[in-house]
Order: C-alpha cells, then structure tokens, then sequence
C-alpha cells in the first residue's frame, strides 16, 4: 500500500481528476495549499515597501492506492498535470504501515480501493 502525494496547479486539477477516473482510481483527498519551487519570486509594492512573493497557491492531492494501481495513478497524474512550465509541481509515493476503513471496521488492502487493477484491451 503506498500513499501518493500529488502538489499540481490548481488550473490542472480538473484534467488530474479526469485522468483519476479514466484510471479507475477512486478515493482521495484534495487540499489547497500555497508553497515554493522553482517558480520565479515576483516583487510586488505593498503600501511604499517591496516585499517578495514567494509562496504559489496550488493544490494538494492524497490518494492511498494498493501496490497495483501506484502505476496507473501517478502516470494519470503526471500526464494530466504537466504543461512544461516551471512549477508543474510534484508526485511523492510514500509507504503505508496500515490503513483502517472507519465504516466497516477493514483493514490495510481492503480498506483501499480498488484492490486489484482494472483490465487492460
């Protein structure tokens, strides 16, 4: 079980979240973030003092996958998100120690959905 750790432009999040469902990847959780990258700072006055920009406003999404589908979820993302600019943003895949699935009480690869991958033609 992994965690995937998206940080996208928030103007890419509907073409992420199109390519979630073309995957069949359910279940996840989205945040808005601000941070910094590789994005340029932009100087900006603020009543007589300049002051940097520094922090970008973008979108934090989380998605706990089974072993099978970290694959097709990051290449969903990564092809959904990338416009070949600078500040794309970033997938991280971390390890899970355990799941639990509130509702029912299951754990680790039953509480994640879906377990197995879908078919390919």
């Amino acid at each position: 079980m992994k965690l995937i750790v998206a940080i996208v432009r928030p103007e890419q999040l509907s073409d992420v979240l199109e390519a979630l469902f073309h995957a069949e990847v359910k279940g996840l959780t989205i945040s808005r973030v601000h941070g910094h990258g590789g994005e340029m700072e932009h100087v900006e006055n603020y009543r007589g003092t300049t002051v940097k920009m520094a922090l970008a406003e973008k979108v934090r999404i989380e998605i706990g996958v089974s072993n099978h589908f970290v694959e097709p979820t990051v290449r969903a993302i990564l092809s959904a998100a990338r416009t070949g600019e600078v500040g794309d943003g970033k997938v991280m895949v971390l390890p899970i120690e355990k799941i639990y699935r509130i509702r029912t009480g299951e754990e680790d690869q039953a509480a994640v959905t879906p377990v197995v991958p879908p078919e390919t033609d």
